[in-house]
């Protein structure tokens, strides 16, 4: 475990990846709600991953404007409150789909929940063909089930799709022993093991989302969103972050 750049070369060639995207990414400093700037920023980072030739969906999460879990813990039905969440990560689709159009990055969004007028409805089948064509695909609403987060949703296009690595973008570079932003001594993790995340219930992605991750053997990148460049990076083999997948 170390703070130092983390080097893994030779670094695997990547050839379809997808990016989960947390709600509280798109906030940027900002307490609640979408920051202009740290959206565009991620479309820029998208857009230059794109443009090394590498396949790209996106998962987004709804955390900045409604969190499900939160507020069915304080009275509200539970599948009432997720399917609110859900609607929350269509909006952040949308201003990330905005964003990388504004930079002639091609864009499709797609929802589990139906909604024409807005998006496509999630088919497989042309989220595959539209990755072909070079677009860049957005998928919200999560599963469209109540009691599963976007880390699942995650996992589960990232299986669906056949992507080669599943990256999750934080606000810290990579899994650490201890909060880092509470404890400078923690120390981040540069390889873990999949059963390693469950047993010690590290926090990467709910254990949903690890277990289905390690049932396709799809490696898990932890990142920070918030260092631009860091995206294009970290596939190359370069930066910080930690890697989980099956131990060697």
């Amino acid at each position: 475990m170390s703070k130092t750049q983390t080097q893994l070369n030779p670094a695997p060639r990547y050839k379809r990846v997808l990016l989960k995207i947390s709600g509280e990414a798109l906030m940027g400093n900002r307490e609640y709600g979408l920051d202009p700037d740290m959206v565009a920023q991620i479309a820029r980072d998208v857009g230059a991953v794109r443009a090394l030739g590498i396949d790209v969906c996106l998962v987004v999460g709804g955390g900045n404007i409604f969190r499900g879990v939160s507020v069915a813990a304080a009275g509200m039905e539970r599948a009432s409150a997720d399917y609110m969440g859900m609607l929350a990560t269509v909006i952040n689709a949308l201003a990330l789909q905005n964003a990388l159009e504004q930079i002639q990055v091609d864009t499709r969004v797609q929802t589990a929940i139906p909604m024409d007028t807005v998006a496509e409805p999630y088919i497989r089948r042309r989220a595959e063909r539209h990755m072909e064509k070079g677009r860049v695909v957005i998928f919200a609403a999560g599963t469209g089930n109540p009691y599963f987060t976007t880390d699942t949703a995650a996992a589960l296009r990232a299986s669906e799709m056949g992507c080669d690595v599943l990256l999750k973008g934080t606000k810290v570079d990579g899994v650490y022993d201890a909060d880092p932003e509470k404890n400078p001594d923690a120390k981040r993790y540069e390889r873990l093991g999949y059963m390693r995340v469950l047993t010690d219930d590290l926090g990467v992605m709910d254990h949903a989302a690890i277990s289905l991750a390690r049932e396709n053997q799809i490696p898990i990148l932890v990142f920070s969103i918030y260092r631009p460049g860091a995206f294009a990076e970290v596939l190359s083999g370069n930066g910080c972050y930690t890697l989980v997948k099956d131990e060697d």
